[in-house]
């Protein structure tokens, strides 16, 4: 007799950072979207939900179609996935698995041969760099970004880099408001919802364990990012805003960001560009040392 397990799904609360947290230590992802921060400051915008199935933590989203990601934990991997399929059989929707590495695909084609396949978004992959290149920018690929930093020295001598705390944070909302209307985000839209998770990020930075940095030009704050720890060896920067009029502002927070507050993990990963050109090209402008590639699993059609 089959028993079918019935999945509740819930929406992420600030206090469920706990049990969130326990199942990415006890499986590690570099994937820029597996923090309890990341998932939390966008559960707004793509409707993600969590429940823990077969002792595996997943997450569920309807951002476009109805979607989950690989379970992750040290229960039974078969049994969750079962019971993951049974559900979209029930729901009458075609089963979906988002942001799979190409190492969880692995495990899948191991446990269900020929039945799923994936296809990797360009778009989609992030961008992963050493640590120890973004602060001292050496060789000739990287040339360009000393030259900008030099000239921004020059420009403002008496710029400085300060953490991101109670006293100066405001300043920090403060500038991002004036991106915001420089960049078009006023309507809503991906934009504008990016500009509602940085605000939100700034606001909540020390519960949600995020670490900020600014420059400050001529007493003003020009430039701020906010990141994290994600595994062992790896930091994430979630967020980057620069006025793009004064020169050399995003490859100062860019270097500094990194030598102040994640010096010590091995790997920076930056994010994906979402098939954004000119992100593109500033990203892989960098020379990333990898691109961390993230497929939609869905299952081959049966003749």
């Amino acid at each position: 007799m089959v028993i079918k397990m019935e999945i509740i799904w819930k929406k992420l609360r600030l206090e469920d950072e706990g049990i969130i947290q326990h199942y990415y230590d006890m499986e590690p992802v570099r994937n820029c979207e597996f923090t309890f921060a990341n998932n939390y400051l966008w559960e707004p915008f793509y409707e993600i939900r969590y429940a823990i199935v077969e002792d595996m933590l997943v997450f569920l989203s309807e951002e476009e179609e109805l979607s989950v990601s690989c379970p992750l934990g040290k229960g039974d991997l078969k049994k969750t996935v079962d019971a993951l399929t049974s559900y979209f059989k029930g729901v009458k929707r075609p089963f979906r698995m988002h942001l799979v590495s190409p190492s969880q695909f692995e495990k899948l084609e191991m446990l269900y041969p020929g039945r799923f396949q994936v296809e990797y978004d360009r778009d989609s992959a992030d961008y992963v760099y050493e640590s120890e290149r973004l602060i001292s920018l050496a060789g000739k690929k990287l040339h360009g970004k000393r030259n900008h930093i030099n000239r921004f020295k020059e420009n403002y001598p008496d710029w400085s880099y300060e953490q991101i705390l109670d006293k100066n944070v405001d300043e920090c909302i403060a500038m991002a408001e004036i991106w915001r209307q420089q960049n078009g985000c006023m309507e809503k839209g991906e934009k504008h919802n990016e500009f509602c998770v940085t605000i939100q990020a700034l606001e909540q930075r020390e519960r949600l364990g995020l670490r900020g940095g600014l420059i400050r030009a001529e007493g003003k704050v020009v430039a701020f990012s906010l990141g994290e720890p994600c595994g062992e060896d790896m930091f994430v920067v979630h967020i980057e805003k620069a006025f793009a009029d004064i020169q050399g502002a995003y490859p100062m927070i860019n270097q500094q960001f990194v030598e102040h507050e994640a010096a010590g993990y091995r790997y920076i990963n930056r994010e994906e560009d979402t098939g954004e050109e000119g992100l593109r090209k500033a990203k892989l402008s960098y020379d990333p040392v990898f691109l961390m590639e993230k497929g939609l699993v869905s299952e081959r059609e049966t003749v």
